[in-house]
């Protein structure tokens, strides 16, 4: 990407979005565009449609998306279902008909089979069933890559789908109902030392192993990507095994009873770990394999200490300013 080229964020208030932008304007690209969902409904065909025609963005980061964890996936699945296949068919459709060079579609490691093997490569999309919980999500994201494989088939398009693993940091959602296991663990952690409880407890055995990634370390990829010569992009796109997909993640996992472990530390509960083994554990272990992108040149800077102290102190902050 030149410096002034005419980017266009989608979902840039989001805690993937606003990382991506974060990336941008520190490598010296300024000339973003950036819509709001008030100013722009991502859902609304007609708009997108009039947005693109308008503006005609060279490179788009497609990050707008409704996500959740075990919760919200399990609860709300029509609406996970509608509105991400609303959101990127028409982000989608509407580059293509703009015109633009590269699209970098944000989708996530849950759309691999739930009994994939470990660590899970590219080539293993839709060689299984998916976990229950969050399989509406999950086809909304495999329906999403399909589209960019078939643009990229039929009309030469560029549009690459990227998949990180479980990701957190600044601009996360802490909401104990919608939000992922880890942003979740620092509010129930929190607030427990806050009203001095006894002990906090987690869903599940606490066995399944997860692998996380800052969400800033994801930005830095993204731009990676986008940015990668025409010899190297197109060899992605037109991979044998997996075409235009790609993983993102450190390559590390850690139990969910260590994570909580590591997040007591951080935010220094004194009390004791309760582990409720009747609620659902989910997928029971999720690691992706990220060669292909090692092997471009990118890995992870931002250890996972290191990275929830920062999630925590920008929580704490968050509450400390009001923010919602």
């Amino acid at each position: 990407m030149h410096s002034d080229a005419k980017i266009f964020v989608a979902g840039h208030r989001g805690m993937v979005g606003s990382a991506i932008v974060r990336a941008l304007q520190g490598a010296g690209y300024n000339n973003l565009l950036l819509r709001s969902r008030s100013e722009l409904d991502l859902c609304n065909q007609s708009a997108v449609e009039a947005f693109f025609s308008l503006h005609r963005p060279e490179y788009v980061f497609l990050a707008a998306a409704r996500v959740g964890g075990i919760i919200a996936n399990s609860t709300y699945k029509g609406e996970f279902i509608h509105d991400n296949l609303m959101i990127q068919t028409n982000i989608i459709h509407s580059s293509w008909s703009a015109g633009v060079t590269r699209l970098l579609f944000l989708g996530s490691t849950c759309i691999y089979p739930k009994f994939a093997p470990q660590p899970m490569k590219e080539e293993y999309l839709l060689t299984g069933p998916l976990e229950p919980t969050n399989d509406a999500y999950a086809i909304a994201k495999i329906a999403g890559i399909c589209q960019c494989r078939s643009y990229n088939q039929q009309y030469g398009t560029s549009y690459l789908s990227a998949m990180p693993n479980n990701l957190y940091g600044p601009n996360d959602n802490f909401d104990l109902e919608k939000s992922h296991v880890l942003p979740a663990m620092i509010r129930k952690f929190h607030e427990a030392k806050l009203r001095g409880d006894a002990s906090v407890t987690i869903w599940g055995s606490g066995t399944p192993l997860r692998e996380f990634l800052q969400v800033d370390d994801l930005a830095t990829a993204c731009v990676f990507l986008m940015n990668l010569d025409d010899p190297r992009y197109n060899e992605l796109l037109n991979d044998p095994l997996a075409p235009a997909l790609i993983n993102v993640g450190s390559g590390q996992e850690i139990s969910i009873h260590d994570l909580a472990l590591l997040v007591q530390d951080v935010v220094g509960f004194s009390g004791t770990i309760v582990l409720d083994a009747d609620k659902p554990d989910g997928t029971p272990r999720k690691l992706a394999d990220s060669s292909r992108i090692h092997a471009l040149g990118w890995r992870h800077a931002i250890e996972l200490r290191d990275g929830i102290a920062g999630a925590y102190q920008w929580y704490v902050e968050s509450l400390q300013e009001g923010r919602p």
